[in-house]
């Protein structure tokens, strides 16, 4: 009995930590509602790719590890830094401008739903089952019921956010996709080469487009910056890549559908928000959805296949 205990207890602090990285990525979509009110989205998403960036290559120099130094891999890293930073995030950032943080949260939890249908329609490496059908049609349902009526208005600001946090969510799941290339190195590595490489590209077109050095953010608003940076982009990684060592790549995909609800009641309880009926379906939706589509099954037959 005694020797099981030490077992209990790291499965205890390693699920521990998936609700810590949950909680830091949910609540990201707050910091950053908080932090675009006077600071631009691309001035926004450059200062937050530099700090985390710049915090992971601290993280690595004192692991004793180095980024890598060939041409080949920096290309990687420039396409990755494309798809799962610079694009998405200046996107969710000037989404954020029109949605409640709860909102964009929902919206934006819906990324593993476009890595399945990315997967079948091109890379195609994985059986089309019967339940991740049923995430990918829930999960939809779940983005109708969220966008509501104003989609059939086709008008309105909100809707052309809704689209853009969607967007962005397609350019996670590819993001996820071309991740695999990166087995090769370090899972720190190619995140922090690709947030050097984000910056590398936001911070000059933060300087053509918004002139940083014209603007008076708020304390507020660079409080909420440096909490986006620190601890829901560098430490989430961090937190990240320890249990992909520990729970799996399976088993740390759990915060996609942990972080909605954690996300969502961040936004009600600090930033006062409130959701449609409608919304709330289309939470639970997308939470069975995205649920069904990360949590492995015990066995996992693909469709027409005899039980």
């Amino acid at each position: 009995m005694d020797e099981l205990q030490p077992k209990h207890q790291g499965i205890a602090s390693e699920l521990a930590l998936l609700l810590a990285l949950a909680t830091l990525w949910g609540a990201s979509y707050t910091f950053l509602k908080v932090a675009v009110a006077t600071i631009p989205p691309v001035t926004l998403i450059a200062g937050r790719t530099l700090i985390a960036g710049l915090l992971l290559v601290v993280i690595m120099h004192w692991r004793g590890m180095k980024l890598p130094a060939d041409a080949a891999n920096w290309r990687r890293f420039l396409f990755q830094a494309c798809l799962n930073s610079v694009i998405p995030w200046t996107l969710v950032a000037w989404g954020t401008q029109a949605l409640d943080a709860g909102v964009a949260t929902i919206l934006n939890s819906t990324a593993p739903i476009f890595t399945f249908i990315l997967t079948v329609a091109v890379t195609r490496h994985e059986a089309v089952t019967s339940r991740k059908l049923v995430g990918v049609v829930s999960g939809m349902a779940g983005i109708c019921l969220i966008v509501g009526m104003q989609a059939l208005a086709g008008l309105g600001e909100q809707l052309a956010a809704q689209i853009v946090m969607l967007l962005a969510a397609t350019c996670y799941a590819g993001a996820a996709i071309f991740g695999r290339s990166f087995k090769d190195l370090d899972p720190m590595a190619p995140a922090a080469g690709s947030l050097l490489c984000g910056a590398a590209i936001l911070i000059p077109a933060s300087l053509v487009m918004e002139r940083p050095w014209t603007l008076a953010p708020s304390v507020n608003s660079l409080l909420a910056l440096t909490a986006l940076a620190v601890f829901s982009t560098a430490l989430a990684f961090v937190i990240y890549f320890r249990l992909i060592q520990t729970l799996g790549s399976i088993g740390a995909t759990a915060q996609a559908y942990l972080r909605v609800p954690i996300g969502v009641a961040v936004g009600v309880i600090f930033l006062g928000e409130q959701l449609s009926s409608s919304a709330w379906i289309g939470l639970a939706c997308v939470v069975v959805g995205v649920a069904a589509m990360t949590i492995p099954p015990r066995k996992a037959k693909p469709i027409g296949e005899a039980v």
